[in-house]
């Protein structure tokens, strides 16, 4: 897996903040959607690509910046010469586990206070792990937490604006602890519900039982109860499954295929060839 160590920041540019809308709402976690305009035309990015944002700090380990990468949230566009591009971003802090202290997340805090006309540096773009399939009758299972959905939000427009006639199916699997939090999916801003007239297209989501408890969001059991589709989907040899979310979806995820597919072992060889077809790919933060 690539550390964002591995990423060049030799390419930088101006990014002006067009819009800053809060999609949760002030008593749960924050998350904003930010859009972009990149004040040069040379710029490009595509829904297959993340792009980094540079801010300046004397923090981390003596480096005057600090880097991080993100995920295209929507389809790029062009307007009067410059790229449009949307991202997601969570406020985010931690605490240190050796003084106990509570501190901000650097980047997610830069961005989440940024206003509109503010300016900003980027870097990229680069690949992500994963990308649309060229082959239209593919299937893709989306599985996500948080602001995971970004990718997938990106994927799932491209492919029913732009693409033609996509025979695979789709299928997203989105957690969130809690209902308020399901981006996209909700009342207030349910952009990938316009997709459900979609024959191929389909989407579940998860919450946790008692996000206050900090019970893990139920996205396996979600999975598990659709395990035939799944499981046939698994033995068709053109089924990409593509994950993106924090470490703690990973093992959930390895139980959950594992009931799905009879043992851990049948899971185990199933997973081993997805990844040599590079059919499994994820991003983990």
């Amino acid at each position: 897996m690539a550390h964002i160590s591995d990423y060049s920041t030799e390419n930088q540019y101006t990014a002006k903040i067009k819009k800053s809308n809060r999609l949760t709402p002030a008593n749960v976690e924050e998350v904003r959607e930010l859009q972009l305009e990149v004040q040069v035309p040379e710029f490009s990015c595509e829904v297959d690509q993340s792009f980094g944002v540079l801010v300046k700090t004397n923090n981390e380990f003596g480096s005057p910046y600090h880097h991080r990468l993100y995920s295209v949230a929507d389809l790029p566009a062009k307007k009067n010469g410059k790229t449009l591009i949307t991202m997601l971003v969570k406020r985010c802090t931690y605490v240190d586990e050796f003084s106990g202290e509570l501190y901000k997340g650097v980047g997610s805090n830069y961005l989440c206070d940024r206003k509109v006309g503010d300016q900003i540096t980027i870097t990229g773009p680069f690949e992500l792990p994963f990308s649309i399939p060229d082959d239209t009758s593919a299937n893709m299972l989306l599985i996500g937490i948080g602001t995971g959905i970004a990718p997938f939000r990106a994927f799932i427009k491209h492919i029913y604006k732009q693409v033609k006639d996509w025979k695979g199916k789709i299928r997203l699997f989105y957690g969130a602890k809690s209902g308020l939090e399901l981006l996209y999916l909700n009342e207030k801003d349910g952009d990938l519900t316009n997709y459900y007239d979609e024959g191929t297209f389909k989407a579940f989501h998860a919450v946790s039982p008692r996000p206050d408890w900090g019970d893990p969001i139920a996205l396996d059991t979600e999975m598990e109860k659709r395990s035939n589709e799944i499981l046939k989907m698994l033995s068709q040899t053109n089924t990409y499954v593509y994950v993106a979310g924090h470490e703690g979806l990973k093992n959930n995820l390895d139980k959950a295929f594992s009931k799905i597919m009879g043992s851990d072992e049948n899971w185990r060889k199933r997973k081993a060839e997805l990844v040599a077809g590079e059919k499994w790919a994820e991003i983990i933060y």
